[in-house]
């Protein structure tokens, strides 16, 4: 079985190939950097500068897109991870067309930010999409990935939450100031975050694929979401450190402008259809994600 993946050298991708390779898949990716991507990834990916020297796959894993977070969303950058989405995925859905034999399935990227700011009202895949920039980028993202399903193609939508994991995630830049007691909530700390463990975010894609009944659009994140403040406190028990120092969303605004309102206003999302046919996480509650990610650093 053959699998092709884009953005399969970046922080997930890192950890899903050579756990394909483990579940006995052969491993294919597409990087605009083959060097680069070599180097980060196990000898047996084949790595492709791009996607007509793919042939075919049983399967097609679309990860490609600019980071959403650590710089600053001015209009050119907006544009970036517009492009950077729709572009692949448009160019992942003309391959397919011109394919005599099709995948039989098709994980495409979203985020979690399809839902927009939200309040305390947990969030399963059926609640409606929001109307800020994120929420519009990923609804978009996800209409560029549907027009698979008239090819044959079964295709998911991976609604994928804040990535905590060994040698990067999320909490990879919280670890200096927190070892330096400076660490705490952002904000007022009372906004849901809505986290997953690499491993277990890894474990989910490869599940998908062999869920011949399941399509649409899947949360990808754990069933125990945190407030912010009680993250942080999870992440300075994990330290041995104290977490007082609360960052104040005015100076994530003037660092960070528009994107300082995904960390300053969260969405409380729940996983209820991988639950419901029965995923089981290695890592549900943050406690326990956070003591196996820096025991593993250490």
């Amino acid at each position: 079985m053959q699998v092709l993946i884009t953005g399969g050298s970046g922080f997930i991708g890192q950890a899903l190939c050579p756990a394909l390779l483990a579940a006995g898949w052969q491993v294919s990716v597409v990087s605009r950097d083959t060097r680069a991507a070599a180097r980060k990834l196990p000898a047996a990916v084949r790595v492709l500068a791009d996607i007509d020297g793919a042939g075919g796959a049983d399967a097609v894993i679309n990860l490609a897109g600019a980071p959403l977070a650590g710089r600053r969303w001015n209009e050119a950058y907006k544009q970036t991870l517009r492009e950077s989405r729709l572009r692949t995925t448009e160019a992942l859905l003309a391959w397919m067309e011109s394919l005599t034999v099709r995948p039989a399935v098709l994980v495409s990227g979203s985020a979690i930010g399809y839902y927009g700011p939200s309040d305390d009202t947990p969030l399963a895949e059926t609640a409606p999409a929001g109307d800020d920039f994120g929420a519009r980028l990923a609804a978009d993202w996800e209409a560029a990935a549907l027009p698979a399903r008239a090819l044959g193609v079964r295709t998911l939508l991976l609604r994928t939450g804040v990535v905590l994991g060994a040698g990067g995630g999320a909490q990879q830049q919280l670890l200096t100031p927190y070892r330096m007691g400076l660490g705490g909530p952002i904000g007022d700390g009372q906004q849901w975050f809505s986290w997953i463990h690499r491993d277990d975010l890894v474990r989910l894609v490869i599940w998908l694929l062999d869920q011949s009944t399941l399509d649409g659009p899947v949360n990808g994140t754990a069933p125990e979401p945190v407030r912010q403040k009680d993250f942080a406190a999870a992440l300075g028990r994990a330290l041995h450190r104290p977490a007082l120092m609360p960052t104040p969303g005015l100076a994530l605004k003037a660092a960070f402008g528009e994107m300082a309102q995904m960390l300053i206003e969260g969405q409380r999302v729940i996983p209820a259809r991988a639950q419901g046919q029965g995923f089981q996480f290695l890592y549900p509650d943050i406690d326990g994600a956070l003591a196996q990610i820096l025991q593993s650093q250490a």
